[in-house]
């Protein structure tokens, strides 16, 4: 058994509020277990209005299709996402 875990930092610009963030936030994280069939949670940087990070994580059987999984994730973020930008990602097969 394989777990991928990724972790994405997104910037929110124009936020001004918690509830503004949640929106964005509980959207994409909505999406992401739709188109992808992950597990999803926001894991740091609760408070911040115009950050947030991201733990994306799957179970596969195969290295490589658990990191390919996670960087499609990824790059689907950072092309389909306009309310907010990819920071940074990193992604960890354990």
């Amino acid at each position: 058994m394989v777990i991928g875990a990724c972790t994405l930092e997104l910037y929110i610009p124009g936020n001004g509020s918690l509830k503004g963030k949640r929106q964005v936030i509980k959207s994409l994280m909505v999406r992401l277990r739709k188109e992808f069939n992950v597990s999803v949670a926001e894991v740091d940087a609760q408070d911040v209005w115009q950050s947030a990070v991201i733990g994306v994580v799957c179970v596969s059987s195969d290295r490589g299709y658990a990191h390919g999984l996670l960087t499609r994730v990824a790059h689907w973020v950072e092309e389909s996402r306009l309310d907010c930008d990819l920071v940074d990602y990193q992604i960890e097969i354990l």
